[in-house]
């Protein structure tokens, strides 16, 4: 993953324009902005996080205004608008889940990590928020890990700490 600060400028590799045209190939002539999203897919995949200066990258690509782009980057959770922590813990804040406890659990994570939702931890590795519905709402409270997606179903305090523990031993083992 590239590392980028807020403004800086973006440039795309070959490869990166290449994944750009194959997804555009994919839709009518003249509508190369149904490749928004797979693109701003590959762009945070290969930057972490979706820089103005990439979103406006994009938008140059596409042929459409940045604004266009902004739009799209801001309604969708799934996209991380400043860097997140190495682990992004997303947790569904939806009706099902907050019923069984997702906003109790958020209410720990912000405890336990000492940041508030969107902050990173000082250390670099956690950042947490809630999202919207993760489908999984039998098993609630879920979360999510980015940037594997990896999920935690029936979550608990303990469950979490647990989790968050693990992570940092796993970090500490990768060095």
């Amino acid at each position: 993953m590239l590392s980028v600060k807020h403004n800086d400028p973006v440039e795309f590799t070959d490869e990166l324009l290449g994944k750009f045209a194959e997804i555009v190939a994919r839709y009518p002539e003249g509508r190369q902005k149904s490749a928004l999203l797979p693109i701003l897919h590959e762009v945070q995949a290969v930057y972490g996080w979706l820089s103005v200066p990439a979103m406006d990258r994009v938008a140059a690509y596409l042929g459409i205004e940045p604004i266009e782009v902004y739009e799209v980057a801001t309604f969708y959770t799934m996209f991380f608008l400043r860097p997140p922590g190495k682990y992004a813990l997303e947790v569904c804040r939806t009706g099902p889940c907050c019923l069984v406890g997702a906003e109790r659990i958020m209410k720990h994570i912000e405890t336990r990590l000492g940041v508030k939702e969107g902050e990173v931890t000082p250390d670099g590795l956690f950042s947490w928020r809630g999202v919207e519905c993760l489908a999984a709402c039998g098993y609630g409270p879920v979360l999510q890990i980015g940037p594997e997606y990896t999920f935690y179903e029936n979550l608990t305090e303990e469950s979490v700490d647990k989790l968050i523990d693990e992570l940092k031993e796993k970090a500490a083992a990768i060095g």
